[in-house]
């Protein structure tokens, strides 16, 4: 079974801890600090590829996490920075976080995306000297890299999707119009999966798509269920396959069944170009299939393409069906370019600003007993510092009283002893 759905986990590597160093060689007296820094993690890059024909790969593997940072050492070494962790996915891939929102859509051989990035390592005791701490002892702790579960959705790339209830036809469709060579069989529910095959049009390849049967309440789970409904979001133009043999009432139930299932599951998806192919009428007569055809006309009125007789088992009015299809996509395609073209944005001119973060950009709130600070610098700060090393609770607190926090927290009210969370950290007001 084509598996077109996972979960992952990714998490972007640590970074590197920085080193406290002192120089000791023969006749460099007071040689000072030379320890380096902590390389940075590397990222979790996805990678979309023609070489995976689905995602049943991520049944068995499900965490993928880039290489930590190496740690700096003396003479001023720094880390090695951590080595990316590249997974490849089958093009056509959409990659949702938690909440649903998109992240990327992998619709090209080699586009890649980055879904969790490492983390900076931290400074070595070199970067703290300054005229008043000529020896600084400490040094700083790499950063834990980002870490999400993301939702793998595999949607086929094809150009025109055969779609209809089981057994109208659409495999032998398939079969009869190109190389493919589906499953055909006398009972309904025979194509448990989509099936692909690629046909010339004019100078173009284009690639068809069979998906398995649809039948009423299949946008709600019904039967196979919209398991597959969302393999034909991306074409171009959908044909409708419908059993004529059944007699006009049948055909027109058919038809409206099928666009009902699509329209329930995407309103987008239900306006396609869309033209109706008369399945199996090797098995009436022309007065038969005309009153199936005049039948279709209140609903067929609005598809784009027209109504052609075909059979897929004879092969008989595949010539026509395949120059009104070409001719159908040919003028999806220039529509699309032309929109595409006057769509295009103009870039805004870059302009180049300083950083907007600052240690001082962050916010005071009152929590229980306590104060919460949050601000993405002064956080990172107290994450990556040595909290038991007396020298570095110094250095980090005269950076935050240069940033004002000892003052915004009197001015919220606090007094001394009062408890200050910042991340994971607790300190006292004093």
């Amino acid at each position: 079974m084509l598996s077109d759905h996972a979960f992952i986990n990714v998490h972007g590597g640590s970074g590197g801890a920085g080193s406290v160093s002192f120089r000791r060689e023969k006749h460099v007296p007071r040689g000072g600090p030379d320890g380096g820094n902590g390389g940075p993690g590397g990222d979790v890059v996805i990678v979309a590829t023609r070489q995976f024909r689905d995602l049943s790969y991520f049944r068995h593997k499900v965490h993928f996490k880039g290489q930590r940072g190496g740690h700096g050492a003396g003479q001023k070494r720094h880390g090695k920075a951590g080595e990316p962790t590249i997974v490849e996915v089958p093009v056509g891939t959409e990659i949702r976080d938690r909440e649903g929102v998109l992240v990327a859509d992998l619709i090209a051989e080699g586009q890649r995306v980055v879904v969790a990035h490492g983390d900076e390592g931290g400074r070595g005791n070199t970067c703290f000297v300054s005229s008043t701490r000529r020896v600084p002892r400490f040094a700083e702790k790499g950063m834990p890299g980002e870490e999400r579960w993301l939702d793998l959705q595999l949607k086929l790339l094809a150009d025109i999707g055969l779609v209809g209830l089981p057994n109208a036809g659409k495999s032998s469709m398939l079969a009869a119009l190109t190389r493919a060579r589906p499953k055909v069989a006398a009972y309904p529910f025979t194509t448990l999966e989509p099936n692909l095959g690629t046909l010339e049009l004019g100078e173009r390849v284009v690639v068809i798509a069979d998906i398995p049967g649809l039948i009423e309440g299949a946008s709600s789970g019904t039967g196979l269920g919209d398991r597959f409904l969302a393999h034909v979001e991306r074409t171009v133009v959908l044909v409708y396959v419908v059993d004529a043999s059944l007699g006009a009432d049948a055909a027109l139930a058919a038809v409206t069944t099928v666009h009902g299932e699509l329209h329930t599951f995407s309103e987008q998806l239900a306006a396609h170009p869309s033209m109706l192919a008369l399945n199996k009428v090797d098995l009436l007569d022309d007065d038969e299939a005309a009153a199936v055809e005049a039948a279709l006309a209140p609903v067929t009125r609005d598809f784009a393409g027209p109504v052609v007789r075909v059979s897929a088992v004879e092969a008989t009015g595949l010539k026509d069906f395949v120059r009104e299809l070409d001719r159908l996509f040919s003028a999806q395609v220039a529509a699309a370019l032309l929109e595409a073209q006057a769509a295009e944005p103009v870039a805004p001119p870059v302009v180049l600003r300083p950083g907007d973060d600052r240690v001082g950009d962050f916010t005071v709130q009152r929590e229980d007993e306590g104060w919460r600070v949050t601000g993405r610098v002064i956080e990172r700060l107290v994450a990556k510092a040595d909290l038991g090393n007396d020298e570095a609770m110094r250095y980090l607190q005269e950076v935050m009283e240069r940033a004002g926090l000892s003052a915004a927290l009197r001015k919220a009210g606090g007094i001394d002893g009062d408890t200050v969370k910042i991340g994971d950290a607790e300190f006292e007001l004093s």
